[in-house]
């Protein structure tokens, strides 16, 4: 059996004593190995993590979605507690992160808060994912995805690089977990679009995606994209959308009214698979 723990989420559920923030952090453990997919903005994430019994000792590598601050900003934190093995991320994840906002005048740093050198002398091997690569027999990370959804956009306002460019977010890495007969994409905030991210998957793996966990920032996106790609993801047979952060509060109502298949996440929550 794998479980997942949220130790830190946007918002909170009935474990009042835990605290939120925005970001996200999830403790996964597998049959083989022990995993933390993000982590965080401040660290918040493993102050929470006694309050869950989620041992931070056992945690032998960390999956970085993103390098987005609510992602990557708590990695350094993590490290008073364990130094995991590995951090795996995508390529392209030292690439500088910026918002740009009031017509170009303003820009604020949106990055990890850490570099290369920084991981390097803390003694952590660093691997980079640029396609598919197998953790364990039940866990995958995967990245390079196909953009085939021309309306999964992602806003203008982000940026990265020296030059400012357009951030196209080739650093986003899923994580992939076995689920009976097929398998859940857990997701940071899927940024290259969640639709384009599952049809990756189900095209590498050759098998269903039944679940989706994780972001999805359709915080900015219309009403028309929510419910087309509410849609699309009920079409494809899931049997679980458990999405949270970035996926925004139009996204929890309508989880909410789901029935079986939508559960909005909140810090403190767990799943099973």
């Amino acid at each position: 059996m794998i479980s997942l723990k949220v130790l830190v989420e946007d918002t909170g559920s009935e474990h009042k004593a835990l605290r939120s923030e925005h970001g996200l952090s999830l403790y996964v453990d597998l049959p083989s190995m022990t995993l933390l997919f993000d982590c965080g903005a401040t660290g918040l994430a493993f102050e929470n993590a006694p309050l869950m019994h989620a041992d931070l000792s056992k945690i032998d590598a960390v999956v970085i979605s993103h390098s987005h601050y609510d992602h990557a900003g708590g990695f350094p934190k993590l490290l008073s507690h364990v130094k995991p093995r590995t951090l795996y991320t995508g390529e392209g994840f030292w690439d500088e992160k910026f918002g740009v906002s009031d017509g170009g005048l303003k820009y604020t740093y949106l990055g990890a808060g850490f570099g290369a050198d920084d991981v390097l002398r803390w003694g952590v091997r660093h691997v980079v994912c640029t396609d598919t690569l197998e953790l364990s027999p039940e866990a995958w990370l995967m990245s390079g995805f196909r953009r085939t959804h021309d309306f999964e956009t992602i806003p203008a306002r982000f940026v990265c690089g020296n030059d400012h460019h357009a951030d196209d977010f080739r650093d986003e890495v899923c994580l992939v977990l076995r689920e009976g007969d097929g398998v859940a994409v857990v997701t940071g905030c899927s940024h290259p679009g969640i639709l384009n991210i599952v049809e990756t998957v189900h095209e590498r793996l050759g098998l269903p995606v039944t679940s989706v966990v994780g972001g999805t920032h359709l915080m900015e996106a219309s009403d028309e994209r929510i419910d087309r790609t509410l849609a699309e993801l009920q079409g494809m047979g899931m049997h679980r959308m458990a999405l949270c952060h970035c996926s925004g509060e139009a996204v929890r109502k309508r989880l909410s009214k789901m029935g079986g298949r939508g559960c909005p996440l909140g810090t403190g929550d767990m799943l099973y698979f």
